[in-house]
């Protein structure tokens, strides 16, 4: 992750409240974004032409969506929705065993199926009339605090391509097997929707300090979150939900599964490279809404 110190919108919010009013989100095409990163030299895809022409034709549809703030439908090639079709049915016999309830329920409410890549436009709306999450179009990985600073307006940026087809298993970064499998669904539970808004409050008012904390409490939490449920533990982190091997590997012995602690998460370091060693277990997502809410009101003192 990047930091920069410069937050990209002015922290104009108290953080008692979580409302957002539409006409107080900023406007798209001032997403202030620079260098986004499009495709990293280790993508299986990096190398594949064709592959490449695909991805900016993508991102061309992300830029558009800056300019107008309409979402365009993507028309999945055959080829595409046979990598998502392969991931989806290699996870959902994983998922109804591990997955935690609520995610499994708001999977199927949100009309995510095995069978085609969704739509952002489907999943929008739904997000909209449940907890007041937006979806935005983003070409590529952007730096920790512009990324986290827009769940403070109650926004995920999300990703509409997919990984390559040599290695369908496999991605070094977000796609659209990771937004709308792993994070979408969550974002319909209103505790979590809240929590990770009150992360983006903190990433838009924290120090560097304070902003490496926050993404370390996403890491362990938005991404490779564990939760109790129905007197047992579950998955509700999306590099979890969207990763066969992460899930697997995350119920095995060789992994120290920790109850959360709020001082412990924000001092433990992380690496995308290997799988994760420790785990977090919190006791709900009510729970993480008010820890968060705890380190921020810490900031400045």
């Amino acid at each position: 992750m990047q930091t920069d110190p410069a937050s990209p919108i002015e922290p104009a919010f108290e953080v008692k409240s979580f409302e957002v009013k539409q006409e107080e989100l900023p406007p798209f095409e001032d997403m202030p974004f620079e260098d986004i990163e499009e495709l990293p030299l280790e993508h299986p895809g990096a190398k594949d032409p064709e592959y490449r022409k695909r991805r900016d034709e993508i991102a061309s549809l992300a830029k558009k969506f800056r300019e107008t703030g309409e979402i365009t439908d993507m028309d999945y090639t055959e080829e595409e929705q046979e990598v998502w079709r392969f991931v989806a049915s290699e996870l959902e016999e994983l998922h109804q065993e591990k997955a935690s309830p609520f995610y499994l329920k708001a999977k199927k409410n949100l009309g995510i199926s095995n069978d085609r890549i969704p739509q952002l436009t489907e999943m929008n709306k739904r997000l909209g009339e449940t907890t007041g999450f937006r979806l935005a179009p983003i070409e590529g990985l952007v730096d920790t605090r512009a990324f986290l600073s827009w769940l403070s307006w109650r926004t995920m940026l999300s990703t509409q391509y997919i990984r390559h087809h040599s290695r369908p298993g496999y991605t070094p970064e977000p796609d659209i097997v990771h937004e709308a499998i792993g994070h979408i669904p969550m974002f319909t539970n209103p505790a979590f929707a809240d929590f990770s808004q009150f992360i983006g409050h903190g990433a838009r008012m924290a120090n560097d300090e304070q902003l490496e904390g926050l993404g370390r409490i996403y890491w362990y939490t938005i991404e490779y979150g564990l939760v109790e449920a129905e007197g047992d533990i579950k998955a509700y982190g999306a590099g979890l939900l969207s990763s066969f091997k992460e899930l697997k590997h995350a119920f095995s012995d060789e992994v120290e599964r920790r109850p959360f602690v709020l001082e412990e998460v924000i001092e433990k370091e992380y690496t995308y490279s290997h799988m994760q060693p420790v785990l977090y277990i919190v006791p709900s997502y009510d729970f993480l809404k008010g820890e968060i809410r705890r380190y921020i009101e810490s900031f400045g003192k």
